[in-house]
């Protein structure tokens, strides 16, 4: 039999041969590099499980399906390989499309393998019967299914490819019956894109653009991670001696060590880079859609600037001018476009040579203002939130202000860290003190903000990259919707390890029962037993931190505990109901009410 290797050394037959559709569907992930596939066994899919092991893949077999999708999700933003979750058709599938729409704005090349209900049973109500597509149709890239059995390896290898040339999701949809039979197959090779830098044309404008710029400054976006450009970026931006500041939940396209990094724009950013951007003449959005949380005002200030010139790279044509007006819109690669802006550089005296010293001193003038600020920022100082201090401090207990605790994680922080952040009130105020030297390191839900993140992301971080430490931070109440994959990462040897931040509320939405319904509180309130407690009942660590000074050693201890003995531990913090800035202001109203049954109630 004629064989051809992988990557990983593992071997695919090649040619056309005889086989199974599952033994036709194995080989094929083998041949795109899978070794690691997350979900909970079923029938639908059990004659090709069978085989998954002797093909060198594990099945990672988790609590609930969300927490699947989850983990192929990290698993695929920490390796750039493919995140691949499976279930059983109907619910088993159901319950991953929050994750896939979480991976969808994440960039990530998640494929999502859909058995569904047999082909001879399909429209006849029958045992989990649901029609799959239209699920995902909006938070896929691509959609193959298989409407013949003699096409699996076909439509499973387009899947993969797809997911990677598209950037997202792509569901692989299988007929339950359709894994079973005898064809003639070839297993196809991968495909993989060369993207290139973009259009001669549009990089010469932007050369010339920035030529003339006197303050430029570049936006590192996801796509600089995604390209595995930071390199790239940062030799563009010593070219220009620009200041570089991150967009909104991508800390880690830059690293925080640099002098002329400064910060993430958008909600909980950093001013300095905020003050930074507002005036700037000329804006390189490097990989970055320009999404409206990394543009709106924050801090009280509208500081996206309104007469600088932008050129946008991205290697979706689609997002070039779609949020912002843009100058000079660049379709390619960021990382190749980096090179090639510096290339055209190189050579050329700019408008802002003569200014570099100058500039560098600002933006280390700036950051040290912020650190300054953020060093005193110990507590919320609203109107509510110290009523909520005041209140606690009359309980039984110590009650850490989120901030102090949050700049103690960041110091207590290992090298290498791998840092996933749920939706909320804390999560979202994290994201001043977040701050990474290398790609690859901070994963959150991104624009579709769903709770239940965290943990199981970093979980799938943890599984693509054993060697480095994996830290999720989650609020008490995203934290109640996926702690049971603590069992997954103790049943499976994936140890990671889990701050949570105790404050007993909904934080995020109960800002804005605070800021625009007078402090009428609906279902906000959280009062729950211990979550350490419930850690060490799966299996895990639980340490609770009621004072200040034991969250940089509690990390310490988890992390060691992580990386030396392979455990995972849940870090409880107890915290007060103080609470940070809304995610938007302008997201609602204040009520109007006409039924004199209501009128009390604005």
């Amino acid at each position: 039999m004629t064989e051809r290797k992988t990557g990983d050394g593992r071997v695919v037959v090649s040619g056309r041969k005889k086989m199974t559709p599952s033994e036709a569907f194995v080989e094929t992930l083998v041949a795109n590099g899978v070794t690691d596939i997350f979900g909970i066994m079923g029938s639908a899919f059990m004659d090709a499980m069978d085989i998954f092991a002797p093909a060198g893949i594990r099945l990672v077999p988790v609590v609930h399906e969300q927490g699947a999708g989850h983990m192929a999700d990290g698993y695929a933003r920490v390796s750039g390989r493919h995140g691949v979750v499976i279930g059983q058709n109907g619910p088993g599938i159901s319950n991953c499309v929050t994750a896939i729409a979480a991976a969808y704005w994440a960039h990530s090349p998640v494929v999502i393998v859909t058995p569904e209900a047999g082909t001879m049973g399909t429209g006849l109500g029958g045992f989990q019967e649901a029609n799959q597509l239209p699920m995902f149709q909006e938070f896929t890239k691509y959609q193959g299914h298989v409407n013949n059995p003699k096409r699996m390896a076909e439509y499973t290898g387009r899947c993969f490819d797809r997911a990677h040339s598209e950037l997202g999701p792509t569901q692989l949809n299988i007929p339950r019956d359709f894994f079973y039979g005898e064809i003639e197959a070839e297993i196809p090779e991968p495909a993989r894109l060369d993207r290139g830098p973009g259009g001669e044309r549009s990089l010469d404008e932007a050369a010339a653009l920035l030529a003339t710029a006197e303050f430029p400054v570049i936006i590192s976006g996801g796509g600089v991670v995604m390209a595995d450009g930071v390199e790239e970026c940062k030799a563009l931006a010593e070219r220009l001696g620009a200041p570089v500041v991150n967009s909104y939940l991508h800390n880690d396209s830059f690293p925080a060590s640099h002098p002329q990094w400064c910060g993430p724009l958008g909600y909980q950013g950093s001013k300095a880079a905020m003050k930074l951007i507002s005036q700037a003449d000329v804006v390189i959005a490097l990989g970055s859609r320009l999404g409206p949380f990394g543009t709106l005002p924050q801090h009280g200030m509208d500081y996206w600037p309104k007469d600088a010139k932008i050129i946008q790279i991205d290697a979706d044509h689609k997002m070039l001018g779609l949020v912002k007006k843009i100058t000079v819109g660049i379709c390619g690669d960021a990382k190749d476009a980096a090179v090639a802006l510096t290339r055209r550089l190189a050579d050329r005296t700019l408008a802002c040579d003569s200014t570099k010293d100058a500039r560098a001193a600002k933006i280390k003038a700036e950051k040290d203002a912020w650190e300054a600020e953020l060093d005193a920022w110990t507590h919320e100082t609203d109107p509510f939130s110290l009523d909520m201090i005041a209140e606690q401090e009359s309980e039984e207990g110590n009650w850490l202000h989120p901030r102090e605790v949050l700049r103690e994680l960041e110091k207590a922080m290992p090298p290498r860290v791998m840092v996933s952040t749920d939706i909320g009130n804390i999560n979202s105020v994290a994201n001043s003190y977040l701050r990474f030297e290398e790609p690859r390191s901070f994963f959150a839900p991104m624009s579709f903000g769903n709770c239940g993140y965290a943990l199981p992301t970093i979980i799938g971080a943890k599984a693509a990259a054993p060697d480095r430490p994996a830290i999720s931070y989650a609020g008490d109440g995203a934290w109640g919707m996926s702690m049971g994959e603590i069992m997954t990462a103790v049943r499976h040897d994936i140890p990671v390890t889990a701050v949570v931040f105790h404050n007993r509320q909904w934080g995020a939405e109960k800002k804005n029962q605070v800021d625009f319904y007078n402090r009428r509180f609906v279902a906000g309130e959280l009062e729950s037993e211990s979550f350490a407690g419930i850690a060490k009942a799966m299996g895990a660590e639980g340490i609770v931190v009621e004072k200040l000074d034991e969250v940089g050693p509690a990390l310490q201890r988890a992390v060691d505990a992580q990386m030396n003995e392979g455990k995972t531990t849940v870090i409880e913090i107890m915290c007060t109901r103080e609470l940070g800035d809304p995610f938007r202001r302008d997201a609602l109203s204040k009520p109007v009410r006409f039924l004199e049954k209501y009128k009390d109630y604005v």
